[in-house]
This record gives structure tokens, C-alpha cells and sequence, in this order.
């Protein structure tokens, strides 16, 4: 097992751009996304989550650790159209323009096929693949009067590799990568990009709760580098697709993994 390397300072990859990020309060990938996005010289940042007073202290979190003042919280759920358009509205509003939106809301689970209900079938479709529809749709007829926009949706490698009690969850991320390859056809005839990260297994809070610690420590023990990934390293990713240094990307799902997906 190698130790995590050392965090990777910022290069001012996002210098002049706005960033919209979901699901981004508490301490899971869409957090770090907002956090290495300020780190990386945006102008102005609004992140969105369920949860009103985790909201507030992220926003808080980041101002502090970076000194960007352009910093906003707004209350979503990505399964509720109006809330969907409301934050699309005031994102736009407040960053002056969305150059960047991070799809990262997504809701896992460990349920056998045979198990599993209807609503738990539909919740994990809902947010994880129709919610990243609906903000893809609500954004894109802004991104499309500018002729430009970078989007980048949240998928897993379970898109493409099956894992037991996971069929919910794996069809989901497959479905978000299938939309992501098929949105960004149409997008790029308004210079538009949309890309997806692809992450193994990174380790946070979240995935501690919605996943068993056996069933984490085996998915961990394969890893190439025998530990989980940092949500950082998934983060620093999503900034190479935001920047410029991507420009020709579009359509692709990229593996941020060690393993052989």
C-alpha cells in the first residue's frame, strides 16, 4: 500500500471562469471540486446541496481557505424540476454566467436485485441519472445564447464493470455516461463541452455510509496502489476538463482509477 501524495497546489487552471457545483457540501467529491475550483482561480463559485446548515459551513469553509469572496450557497434537489431551474437562475445570475457546471449529485446504495423496491429502484434513477439531465437541460440554453460551456457529469466505473448489489447504482452511472457521450454531440454545435469522470472508489463520509466497510476494504485491497483514492484526486481531474488545457475533449468518460475498467 503507497500513502497518498501530497496535495497539488493550484495553477490558476479556471482564472476568469464561474463554476456551479452540485451536491458540493460536506466532505465528498463535489466539495473538493468547489474547493480545488477556487483554489484554481475562479472568479466566482456557487456550490448546492439539500442540507442547509452543511451548506452554509461549506460556503463558509471555502471563503476562508481560499479568500474568494464570490462564494454562494443555494438549497437544491436535483429531483425537483423547480428547484433544478431555480438554482440555474440564480447561478446565473450571481457568477455573471455559469462557464463550468459540475453534476455531482448522485445517491448510491447495497441492495441484491431481488430485494430491492420500486422506490429505491426509482430514488437512485431520480437524482443520480435524471438529475443530471435536468441540470444539463436547464443549463444548456444559456451556455448555448453564449456559445460556450464546459459541463462535467459525475459517473463511477461501475458504469462499465458489474459489482454485487449494485445494479441500481451501475445502471444509473451507465446511464449517466451514455448521456454524457450523447448530449455532448449536440452541445458541440454551440462550442459547448461535456465530459465525465469516471472514479473507482475514493474515500469519504458518504461512501462509508452507503457502503459496508468489508465490502470497501476488498474494493480497496485491488486497488493498484493498494488504498482509495483521495476525493481531491477525483477533483483535480474535473479541473483539467473545466480548463482550456481540455479543449478538444468532448464526449469522453475518463477512468480516474488504478484499475482495469
Amino acid at each position: 500500500m503507497t500513502t497518498a501524495p501530497k496535495y497539488v497546489e493550484g495553477h490558476n487552471l479556471l482564472r476568469g471562469k464561474s463554476v456551479l457545483v452540485t451536491a458540493a457540501a460536506g466532505a465528498g467529491i463535489g466539495f473538493s471540486a468547489a474547493l480545488r475550483a477556487a483554489e484554481e482561480g475562479c472568479r466566482a463559485l456557487m456550490i448546492s446541496d439539500i442540507h442547509p446548515r452543511r451548506l452554509e459551513e461549506a460556503v463558509a469553509n471555502i471563503k476562508e481557505k481560499t479568500g474568494l469572496e464570490q462564494v454562494f450557497g443555494q438549497i437544491c434537489d436535483v429531483s425537483q424540476e423547480e428547484q433544478v431551474q431555480a438554482l440555474i437562475t440564480k447561478a446565473e445570475q450571481e457568477l455573471e454566467g455559469v462557464d463550468v457546471l459540475i453534476n455531482n449529485a448522485g445517491l448510491g446504495g447495497q441492495t441484491a436485485v431481488v430485494d430491492m423496491t420500486d422506490d429505491q429502484w426509482n430514488r437512485v434513477m431520480d437524482i443520480t441519472l435524471t438529475g443530471t439531465f435536468r441540470m444539463t437541460r436547464a443549463m444548456l440554453p444559456y451556455m448555448q445564447k453564449r456559445k460556450a460551456g464546459v459541463i462535467i457529469n459525475n459517473a463511477s466505473v461501475l458504469g462499465w464493470r458489474a459489482q454485487k448489489e449494485q445494479a441500481h447504482y451501475a445502471a444509473a452511472k451507465a446511464g449517466v455516461m451514455a448521456f454524457t457521450r450523447c448530449s455532448a454531440l449536440e452541445a458541440a454545435e454551440h462550442g459547448i463541452r461535456i465530459n465525465a469522470v469516471s472514479p473507482s472508489i475514493a474515500m469519504h463520509d458518504f461512501l462509508k455510509k452507503a457502503a459496508s466497510a468489508e465490502v470497501l476494504d476488498q474494493l480497496t485491497s485491488k486497488e493498484a496502489f493498494g488504498r482509495a483514492a483521495e476525493v481531491w484526486e477525483i477533483a483535480n481531474v474535473m479541473m483539467f476538463l473545466a480548463s482550456d488545457y481540455s479543449s478538444y475533449m468532448t464526449g469522453e468518460i475518463v477512468s480516474v482509477s488504478s484499475q482495469r475498467a
